[in-house]
C-alpha cells in the first residue's frame, strides 16, 4: 500500500494561503511559516503530518498528496477544513 510523508499549513482563507506560499517560493522556511499561521495543532510541529496511507486524510487532500512532484508546494487546496499549503516530502509505492 502506498504512504505518503507531508507537512501543510492549514488558514481559513485562499488569499492568505495564495500570501504565504508566495513567501515560501521566494525563500521563507515551510516549518516557520506553518508555526506562525497554520490554524492546524500540526503547525506546531512546522506542519508536519508523519506517515500515512490513501484515505486517511479527505479525498482532496489524498488527491494532491498521491499525485504532486515531491518538495514542491502545492496550493491552495480547498477542503472541508480552509485552505492548505501541502508539500509531499516522500512517497512509496
Amino acid at each position: 500500500m502506498p504512504k505518503a510523508t507531508a507537512r501543510h499549513i492549514l488558514v481559513d482563507n485562499e488569499t492568505l494561503s495564495e500570501d504565504l506560499k508566495t513567501r515560501i517560493i521566494n525563500g521563507e522556511d515551510f516549518a516557520s511559516v506553518a508555526r506562525e499561521h497554520s490554524t492546524c495543532p500540526s503547525g506546531q510541529k512546522g506542519g508536519d503530518l508523519g506517515t500515512f496511507g490513501p484515505g486517511q486524510m479527505v479525498q482532496e487532500f489524498d488527491t494532491v498528496v498521491f499525485s504532486a512532484n515531491l518538495n514542491e508546494v502545492q496550493g491552495p487546496v480547498k477542503t472541508q477544513f480552509g485552505y492548505h499549503l501541502i508539500e509531499v516530502t516522500g512517497r512509496t509505492e
